[in-house]
């Protein structure tokens, strides 16, 4: 049994710590809301800040909105570098800046501690299933230590190179993810609008080349009109600014992803930047005067 922690319980991190719980491992928590009885039940210890738990635990886990939240917990008066002494384990699985994460690495490196950054993909859909791909930056050695314990919470762990390197990962998954949801939106606004059931062609098309994950999940939200977050609209933005500004730091072009970012601000222009990011599919019909199926 591991003395783990864990900080930040919203809709990932909350069925992820539970994994780690359910393996029997000690587990202490601490979250900017109260924490979910369900985890208290199931033997959760709750702590006052990051500092205690990183005092409590030998590996601390991090789930936090975005990069200045994950600076604040690691590194505010009462955050987790208070608390750590050497040879223990930060692991940051926010979804944040790359190029921060370098300098987070190295405070907490210079504190006799290892770092790894380690973003997910999967949505409150694996975080739950304990199905999440995990991408991970860090040192070798490390990531074998760690690696059971993510075994825990995922099923696609891939070690991609140094700090950073899974926050890059990251970036470039949410481009992908971003861009299938502007595709799906458009299909089946386009199918709606001919007059076609858009329910049976997401049907037909999950069985041809276009079949996708995201027509899998994220077409039946748009046809059932199931906005609830999972993933909100909000967070996604956070990860195309990440998208867009590495790009200019890198002398990149990414049109597309500047565009579907446009579509992102319109639907959090009409009050709707927390929904579920599917519902991008909202901007599209917006513009269209059309929706995929009647909202319900």
């Amino acid at each position: 049994m591991a003395k783990l922690g864990f900080i930040g319980l919203g809709i990932m991190g909350t069925p992820m710590a539970g994994h780690l719980l359910a393996a029997g491992h000690a587990l202490f928590v601490h979250t900017r809301s109260q924490v979910p009885q369900t985890l208290l039940a199931a033997g959760a210890q709750p702590c006052t800040n990051g500092a205690d738990v990183a005092r409590q635990a030998d590996i601390v886990f991090t789930m936090v909105p975005d990069t200045p939240d994950v600076e604040k917990v690691l590194f505010a008066p009462g955050g987790v570098a208070e608390g750590l002494s050497a040879g223990k384990t930060v692991v940051d699985m926010s979804s944040i800046d790359p190029i921060a994460t370098k300098d987070f690495a190295r405070r907490i490196e210079a504190l006799g501690c290892d770092y790894l950054d380690a973003p997910v993909s999967g949505g409150e859909v694996g975080a739950k299933a304990a199905s999440l791909t995990i991408m991970v930056g860090g040192k070798q050695e490390v990531f074998d230590k760690v690696l059971p314990l993510f075994q825990l919470m995922g099923k696609n762990i891939t070690l991609v190179g140094g700090n950073g390197d899974g926050q890059t990962c990251k970036v470039a998954n949410q481009i992908i993810v971003a861009l299938n949801i502007q595709a799906v939106a458009e299909a089946l606004l386009f199918a709606s609008k001919a007059g076609a059931d858009p329910a049976k062609v997401r049907q037909a098309l999950m069985g041809g080349f276009a079949a996708s994950r995201i027509l899998e999940v994220h077409g039946e939200r748009m046809v059932k009109r199931t906005f609830q977050p999972g993933f909100r609209i909000e967070l996604h933005q956070k990860d195309i600014n990440l998208a867009l500004s590495g790009a200019r730091q890198l002398g990149l072009s990414l049109p597309n992803t500047a565009m579907v970012q446009q579509l992102f601000s319109a639907c959090a222009a009409n009050g709707m930047a927390a929904l579920d990011h599917s519902a991008l599919c909202r901007a599209v019909e917006l513009m269209g005067h059309h929706t995929i199926a009647p909202d319900a």
